[in-house]
């Protein structure tokens, strides 16, 4: 199965005939109905409905002001979009660490109410228990190893993960716990080259790889990035299109002609009949909307 091929829903067993196949997965990271709708036309295999929305769409400094609301909302606006790709849904800051039981139920209002297919959440060994309650309960889960960004204050700020020999054999550990939990798929982020290519040859599920080298089973990139809407492009992202400039220059475009008075044009009004205005006139001192005596 080549999910490029044809317009059949992309599953997470499809993920799984990919990885058999060698046939990379696209991943966009995208968070309403126009982004997604441009993600599902240029043939995006997944769409992450990711809580990194807190910094790219709604301006915080980093994506733990992100609640589970926020995401239900964008996750709903992506899935009543697309028909075609694999929608995934972050599971936000404090959606899933308080409980077991708090977690299942939140990522079960991600499927059921907002319509996501699966879920994703960061960490490795210490939350495979998890992981495995979750797939029990019908729930595709997708891991997240390397830099996580939820713990950004314990790591200190957002930097490469297992350089180090210890901690890159931390994170094959990670990746191998996840897969015997049961999770289809694990986005490694911000991780050499090399260790990536490792995990990724050890694990039977697909890696989807966000500046972790080419020896992913796929890649994950931000729609804004990609695009050139998010101010600053990252080492690990590659802009195509300077949107933002083209954006400003139609934006600017528009305020000239309003202040010009070439826009609106006739071509952009329509009109009442001569009865209809003749009639308005006259009932305007009836209504109150206009005193001629008092003007």
């Amino acid at each position: 199965m080549n999910a490029r091929s044809g317009s059949e829903r992309v599953t997470v067993a499809t993920f799984a005939e990919m990885k058999r196949s060698g046939d990379p997965i696209v991943m966009v990271t995208a968070y309403d109905a126009p982004s997604a709708r441009v993600a599902e036309a240029a043939g995006a295999d997944a769409i992450l409905v990711g809580d990194s929305l807190g910094m790219v769409v709604l301006g915080h400094p980093t994506t733990l002001p992100v609640t589970l609301e926020d995401m239900l909302r964008h996750t709903a606006a992506v899935a009543r979009t697309v028909t075609r790709p694999l929608v995934i849904a972050d599971m936000p800051f404090g959606s899933y660490q308080a409980s077991p039981d708090d977690a299942v139920a939140n990522a079960v209002r991600l499927l059921a109410e907002a319509g996501a297919a699966g879920v994703k959440l960061e960490g490795g060994r210490h939350v495979a228990p998890l992981v495995e309650r979750m797939v029990a309960a019908g729930i595709p889960v997708m891991g997240h190893l390397g830099l996580t960004p939820q713990s950004v204050n314990v790591f200190g700020g957002y930097r490469v993960r297992a350089k180090e020999a210890a901690e890159a054999i931390g994170l094959v550990e990670d990746a191998l716990a996840l897969e015997a939990a049961g999770a289809f798929a694990v986005v490694l982020e911000l991780v050499p080259a090399e260790v990536a290519a490792i995990v990724t040859e050890e694990l039977e599920i697909p890696t989807i790889g966000i500046g972790a080298g080419a020896g992913c089973d796929g890649q994950v990139q931000v729609f804004h990035d990609l695009v050139g809407l998010s101010g600053f492009t990252p080492r690990h992202a590659k802009r195509y299109l300077d949107a933002e400039r083209l954006m400003t220059e139609a934006l600017s475009a528009y305020v000239n002609d309003v202040r010009s008075g070439s826009f609106p044009a006739e071509e952009n009004a329509s009109h009442a009949s001569e009865d209809v205005v003749a009639e308005l006139e006259t009932a305007l001192p009836i209504a109150g909307g206009r005193d001629d005596e008092g003007m």
